[in-house]
């Protein structure tokens, strides 16, 4: 059964990038490239397509150079579909199959489900995005990598209040500097009229 994964690293203090909305704090952790990579390629293998917000995307394109090199895309995602939440125009990546979407998260699910086919659906980013899925009662679980740094401000890893009866710990994991955290979503009660 496909389920909807949001799977992002952050700041022990639950931030996902600095108030100038950089990665830089991230990538000067000392990390065990190896590990990492088989970590995050035995993950990727089980995504059938990507979500991101308008930020993420911006962000990914502009610090790959996707839009000079388009081939990486297909390096780095595969022939994945990515679905990007977008009230503005925003570049494609050549060769790459994005998929501008507008509206709530209920809406464009079913066409996630479709296009995920036997995979996961992972959301990238960002948090607000994350925090839709979980508003509809759609976010199954939360891998979060946290790195040994704090930040003082910037944006948040998830900005909505989930209750801990709704979050389930799965696993807990080192990983060279950084700690791994798997949760279980618990899907609300939907009240019966």
């Amino acid at each position: 059964m496909t389920r909807v994964v949001y799977y992002t690293a952050a700041s022990l203090n639950g931030l996902l990038a600095d108030e100038n909305n950089s990665l830089d704090w991230l990538f000067s952790v000392e990390q065990d490239a190896d590990r990492n990579e088989g970590d995050f390629s035995g993950f990727l293998a089980g995504i059938g397509v990507l979500v991101e917000g308008s930020t993420t995307y911006h962000w990914v394109l502009e610090h790959e150079g996707l839009l000079e090199h388009p081939e990486r895309w297909q390096q780095l995602y595969g022939r994945r579909a990515t679905f990007v939440f977008t009230s503005r125009t925003l570049p494609a990546v050549g060769g790459a199959d994005i998929r501008f979407v507008c509206g709530g998260v209920a809406e464009v699910y079913p066409e996630l489900i479709r296009a995920a086919g036997d995979g996961d659906i992972w959301v990238v980013g960002g948090g607000d995005l994350a925090g839709q899925f979980a508003d509809a009662g759609l976010l199954d679980e939360i891998q979060v990598t946290f790195a040994p740094a704090f930040l003082t401000g910037g944006a948040p890893l998830l900005p909505r209040r989930i209750d801990p009866g709704r979050l389930r710990l799965r696993s807990v994991e080192q990983r060279g500097q950084f700690a791994h955290l798997v949760l279980d979503v618990v899907k609300a009660a939907v009240p019966r009229p």
